[in-house]
């Protein structure tokens, strides 16, 4: 790890309507914990907690993901007091750069743009094929265009425009889990009069099953809890809209707190309800649990309702992966480590070069998966899913070294308007147990290519950046108090 490099600031107690690029401050906490949540639930919770709750049984899957939850919890109270220091787009990287030092920002944003440029093709295919349920006849490539044109517009227009087209998404998602638990709740309580059979579980029974609490053995839960810490990626989404967020010094901690409560609400909520609903051994890999469950207490055209909500789902978490890629380029550029012309912005303040070369890459990404999915697409996926876990280890060490820094230069910890609680706990113990994840995933052999890729990814990032840039690179941040 870099030395820290001494970087004096003061405590921002207000910011102004505009960022000193030019990026317009127009959005507000709902549309932050909205951009959050829309990145954070996606096809993770509505497709595949089947397998994690039949790898880790009921009550491992619940324990699994009140773990991932206090992670985010860590993570989240470590962003909240970088976002306010450092108010600007593409978050991380500044975060990594002023705190660490510019090798390991440049390393940070390269890892976070390659893991959403992944993504975002991975929605367009399979938002494609689950849109042959009801037009088997158009080809999966003509409604990937179509959904790519959709996101890029939605994102071409207005920072404004993409946080509240995120909202709306994010409003479909969230109001399925809430139906979920709502009525899946109820019928564990014995109420289902739309279900034909009366056989329906009660309570927890399902529970206790035939190998005990935990079926698989606590082994079972351990492993599912590193998978669980790439279901909640995502919530850091909220530290790159920083830059064009009003009042982030209110906003952001606001919005913090609400992403963190609904999503333990939500995730832990949803996972008990699935867990305590279909029998562990009998849960389908081949269908959404939320169809399973939605299904067995009578719900009408429960399949088609989640194709529509998962569809919702897949586009929501492409569009946030979207603007976070844009931004990414555009800060890279802002820092003098990308080509400058990414920097242009249009009169409504998008940094369209930047959002171009992303939804490109997000195509590449597509082409590979269909090209060569046991090659080039398995690399680019491995250090994805590498990059989310690299990622939170980056924001808990920058918050170490920042507020280190800031003491030892004079600065007033009392007068922040937001730091984390128990320092230097929280930091420290976010970063020992996202590394703690890496190290596990080296004895899980669904898991390992993230190694195999995402290291040599990482040393390839730190040796450009001193090949390109040296140890002089620009570190010094533009003054937070003459913007």
């Amino acid at each position: 790890m870099e030395s820290s490099l001494p970087v004096a600031l003061e405590p921002q107690l207000s910011s102004p309507p505009l960022s000193e690029s030019g990026l317009r401050r127009s959005m507000g906490p709902r549309h932050l914990v909205m951009i959050a949540m829309g990145g954070v639930i996606g096809s993770g919770l509505f497709l595949s907690s089947g397998y994690t709750i039949s790898q880790a049984g009921p009550l491992g899957a619940v324990i699994a993901y009140l773990i991932g939850s206090f992670v985010v919890y860590l993570v989240m109270a470590c962003l909240g007091e970088l976002a306010i220091a450092y108010p600007v787009s593409g978050a991380f990287h500044i975060y990594a750069s002023r705190s660490i030092g510019p090798a390991t920002g440049f390393t940070t944003a390269w890892l976070y743009w390659l893991c959403w440029a992944v993504a975002i093709g991975s929605e367009f295919t399979a938002a494609g094929l689950l849109m042959q349920r009801w037009f088997p006849n158009i080809d999966v490539w003509v409604w990937c265009v179509i959904f790519a044109a959709v996101l890029f517009g939605l994102n071409a227009v207005s920072s404004r425009f993409f946080g509240e087209s995120e909202f709306w998404f994010a409003i479909i998602k969230v109001g399925a889990i809430i139906v979920l638990i709502v009525l899946g709740g109820a019928a564990l309580f014995g109420f289902h009069p739309l279900s034909e059979t009366g056989n329906h579980p009660f309570l927890l029974e399902n529970f206790n099953t035939t190998g005990g609490l935990f079926p698989n053995g606590f082994t079972g839960v351990l492993v599912t809890a590193l998978a669980v810490f790439y279901a909640f990626s995502g919530s850091e989404l909220i530290g790159v809209a920083a830059g064009e967020t009003a009042d982030p010094a209110k906003s952001i901690p606001k919005a913090m707190r609400s992403t963190v409560v609904r999503l333990l609400i939500f995730f832990v909520g949803a996972i008990a309800v699935i867990a305590a609903t279909i029998p562990f051994d009998q849960i389908g890999l081949d269908q959404s649990p939320f169809v399973t469950v939605f299904s067995s207490i009578g719900i009408p055209f429960a399949a088609d309702a989640m194709n529509f909500v998962i569809i919702t789902a897949l586009l929501s978490a492409g569009n946030s992966g979207l603007f976070s890629c844009a931004r990414m380029l555009y800060s890279l550029s802002d820092e003098g480590h990308a080509p400058r012309v990414l920097r242009r912005l249009t009169r409504r303040g998008i940094p369209m070069v930047a959002l171009s070369v992303s939804m490109v890459g997000g195509l590449a990404s597509l082409i590979s998966s269909v090209v060569a999915p046991e090659t080039v697409y398995l690399a680019l996926v491995s250090v994805a899913g590498f990059a989310v876990v690299g990622v939170w280890m980056s924001i808990a060490a920058s918050h170490f070294f920042h507020r280190r820094t800031f003491v030892k230069n004079g600065g007033n910890v009392a007068a922040l308007p937001y730091k984390a609680p128990l320092f230097p706990l929280v930091p420290i113990l976010a970063f020992s147990l996202c590394f703690i994840s890496l190290i596990g995933i080296a004895f899980d052999p669904n898991q390992v290519a993230a190694l195999y890729f995402g290291v040599p990814f990482v040393g390839a990032c730190y040796a450009l950046f001193y090949l390109k840039y040296g140890r002089k690179a620009r570190t010094a941040a533009p003054s937070l108090l003459d913007r």
